[in-house]
């Protein structure tokens, strides 16, 4: 029996079982502590019963994901909200450096996964996938991009990207704060921090900290409508770019995000600079923050668990491969070049953080280790800005650039 649900039954359906995951996470702390998105839970259990359905010859079900593509539209909008120039130029040379270092992360994780695709005997295209979309980017990205590798004949696209991602997010929380604890401990780290502690960074923190303001009508619709001019506008700029990338790369096509996330970088870059036109931030990651929330359950219900039956393996090795690369990465690279103290050492829990899970993981490693030895103003003014705000909009670019190779 096919059981079909149309656009608004389908969403509908999603906000139950994102529902049933914020119950689920609030009841269970280790969902929690590992920073597992709501939606990934209400949407696994659905997906489970799903193929249990299937697998029994009981029900399939259909959906129309019309709202999976807006909602998905309006978040990686929001993302492009993000890229200020001017908070790169408030955190100067230090912001550089970091920001290098999780870009040259990103294109190792794809270098590395399409290196051993044939080795573990699976498409480079389903590899890249277990790499940066799903590592550095998360849920968000790897569901953002997945429709891109299926639509290039990969229907599994998508289970192998959310269930790499889910893999990332525990393994960052497993990796980063032992990887920052062993740095400290072995060259006495937090000695040489107390001694320097009059010479610390002056940050101004208040840049990136998040302010609790009245609610406001104009502030919220304001929001919205910019964020919809940038969708609007952005599909223009997607189409030039697919005319003009077509030429050169045949069969390649960018998402329709892409044009709304540059559009809306330009937005932002104007509001920074501008008294005419002002961007409110605050209201638009709200709606940032909704519109991912919808936009991964209805990619969470639709996940196909019976296609992963036969890439368990070839996944885990892939995926063990990148939990290596983070490790010798964060030890020998970003430690060393950021400085070789304290700071840099806190900042390889945070690399670790977002650049295998979230942003959400990189803030809870710092607060593990910092919690038992010394707070880290430069830690926690530059690690929010590079995982949050720069490394996503910069990781899409990365991404498409393999699968145009790839392709």
């Amino acid at each position: 029996m096919t059981i079909q649900f149309n656009m608004i039954q389908s969403i509908g359906l999603a906000v139950i079982f994102l529902l049933v995951g914020k119950a689920v996470k609030s009841n269970i702390p280790l969902f929690s502590k590992y920073a597992i998105p709501s939606p990934v839970i209400g949407g696994l259990i659905f997906s489970i019963v799903h193929m249990i359905l299937r697998q029994s010859n009981i029900a399939v079900f259909e959906f129309d994901t019309t709202l999976q593509t807006f909602f998905q539209t309006m978040f990686f909008c929001t993302v492009g909200f993000n890229a200020s120039l001017k908070m790169l130029k408030v955190g100067g040379k230090q912001i550089l450096i970091f920001l290098l270092i999780a870009t040259v992360l990103a294109v190792l994780q794809n270098v590395l996964a399409v290196g051993l695709a044939e080795f573990v005997g699976i498409n480079p295209l389903l590899a890249l996938l277990t790499a940066s979309p799903a590592l550095t980017g998360g849920h968000g990205t790897s569901a953002a991009v997945a429709p891109s590798i299926e639509a290039l004949g990969y229907p599994e696209a998508l289970t192998v990207a959310l269930t790499a991602a889910t893999f990332g997010l525990i393994a960052g929380s497993f990796l980063g704060s032992p990887m920052a604890n062993r740095l400290i401990v072995k060259n006495n780290l937090v000695n040489k921090k107390k001694s320097q502690l009059s010479n610390e960074d002056d940050f101004d923190l208040s840049i990136i900290d998040t302010k609790k303001t009245m609610l406001d009508t104009n502030k919220i619709s304001m929001a919205f409508f910019q964020i919809l001019i940038a969708m609007a506008l952005g599909t223009y700029l997607t189409d030039a770019l697919n005319s003009f990338v077509g030429k050169w790369f045949a069969g390649v096509t960018f998402p329709a995000y892409i044009g709304s996330m540059l559009v809306a970088a330009v937005i932002r870059n104007i509001s920074d600079n501008s008294t005419i036109l002002k961007s409110p931030l605050e209201e638009i990651e709200v709606v940032g923050e909704v519109s991912l929330n919808l936009f991964l359950g209805m990619a969470l219900i639709t996940l196909k668990l019976w296609h992963l039956v036969d890439l368990a393996l070839p996944m885990l090795i892939l995926l063990l491969a990148q939990c290596a690369l983070m490790y010798f990465y964060g030890m020998f690279v970003s430690y060393r070049l950021m400085g070789k103290n304290y700071d840099s050492a806190v900042m390889v829990a945070g690399l670790t953080g977002f650049a295998m899970g979230s942003t959400s993981n990189a803030m809870a490693n710092m607060n593990s280790v910092t919690e038992k030895y010394l707070y880290s103003k430069t830690a926690f003014f530059i690690v929010p800005i590079v995982g949050a705000l720069f490394i996503d909009f910069i990781n899409i670019g990365i991404i498409y650039g393999f699968i145009a190779f790839l392709s």
